[in-house]
């Protein structure tokens, strides 16, 4: 059984997020769990997810207005000690971080993240491409 839609292509945050996943070189993206997943070709960003379950039997929130990201390793815990971040069920435990989007969100930072998470997974010769194409821009 397939899983659910667990998102709207109205949405502005979402809208927000593909255009900024999809300029990376070689981006694509995929419905994968019901949410759409960016990847190069690994996953290196999902739109919306939920909070690790820290207390079994206890259900953890979830965020469908939130970006998924594989966080820097050297900046992990300190995003995690930051309230607008989350644990994330499923891919937590690989290094994944989530952050919450509202409409305070600060989409430089959210751009900077997701930049480090492509970088955390697409291979060498797209990494090389990125940075190319980014010294040619003004």
């Amino acid at each position: 059984m397939p899983h659910p839609i667990m998102f709207s292509d109205d949405d502005p945050f979402l809208a927000r997020i593909r255009e900024m996943a999809l300029a990376f070189p070689t981006a694509t993206e995929q419905v994968a769990h019901g949410r759409p997943t960016f990847r190069c070709p690994k996953m290196f960003g999902m739109y919306g997810g939920g909070e690790k379950n820290i207390e079994k039997g206890v259900p953890g929130r979830r965020f469908d207005q939130s970006i998924l990201f594989v966080a820097d390793p050297a900046e992990r815990e300190a995003l995690l000690a930051d309230e607008r971040f989350f644990l994330p069920a499923y891919v937590g435990a690989f290094g994944w971080v989530g952050l919450i989007l509202d409409d305070d969100t600060d989409w430089t930072e959210v751009g900077e993240l997701l930049d480090a998470s492509f970088r955390e997974v697409a291979p060498k010769r797209t990494i090389a491409e990125l940075d190319a194409h980014n010294r040619h821009d003004p």
